[in-house]
């Protein structure tokens, strides 16, 4: 196991653990290839205090818990933050879990914030499809999570992200620009490219 310092915790690379049981609901994005992809790409610190945003089914909240950090996640679908609330009862896992809409219902500071954000560009209603309709630009609600994570992160804190070569890719680098970014990985898929991205506020 491969362990190095930052900041002021001891931090492990997490691994995606197929021991993690996860139950399903047909109205809540269910875990996917970049919900693999997004475990797999940063470290976690025990004690770490995280913040994830649109927890969907909890599979990346429920990993970072089981690897020591202090959770809280959430969600504006009430059924995922059941669905949350279910997965981490069955896998033993201490979470904080909240209905939210991006920062609506947290409180707090946090090392880091986790957003898997819909980034499909397309305009879809329904609970379900939130999870995935980024609007026609594919950003969905990542300006409002940028704009407000200033109030929500301590000050060596970050954010990571997944995004999709499908998105705007001048209204990504337009809103990116000023951050201090870097691609933790990458996953090439038949129709898509998804990055995972650390995002530093310059302060």
């Amino acid at each position: 196991m491969h362990l190095f310092i930052r900041n002021r915790y001891i931090t492990v690379s997490m691994k995606f653990d197929v021991s993690i049981s996860i139950l399903k609901d047909e109205e809540v994005y269910p875990p996917s290839e970049d919900s693999i992809l997004l475990i797999e790409s940063f470290d976690v610190g025990h004690g770490e205090k995280i913040l994830e945003i649109g927890c969907g089914s909890g599979i990346v909240s429920i990993h970072c818990a089981k690897n020591g950090a202090n959770v809280t996640c959430g969600d504006l679908n009430p059924k995922a933050v059941s669905l949350t609330r279910r997965n981490a009862e069955l896998n033993d896992a201490s979470i904080m879990i909240v209905e939210t809409d991006v920062f609506s219902n947290i409180e707090g500071v946090f090392d880091t914030i986790v957003f898997n954000l819909p980034y499909l560009p397309v305009q879809e209603d329904g609970e379900l499809a939130r999870s995935w309709s980024g609007g026609k630009d594919g950003l969905g609600p990542l300006p409002e999570l940028l704009n407000g994570a200033d109030s929500h992160l301590t000050d060596t804190g970050r954010v990571i992200i997944v995004t999709s070569s499908l998105m705007d890719d001048l209204a990504l680098s337009k809103l990116l620009s000023g951050y201090d970014v870097r691609v933790l990985s990458e996953l090439p898929l038949f129709f898509e490219r998804l990055k995972v991205l650390e995002i530093k506020l310059i302060r």
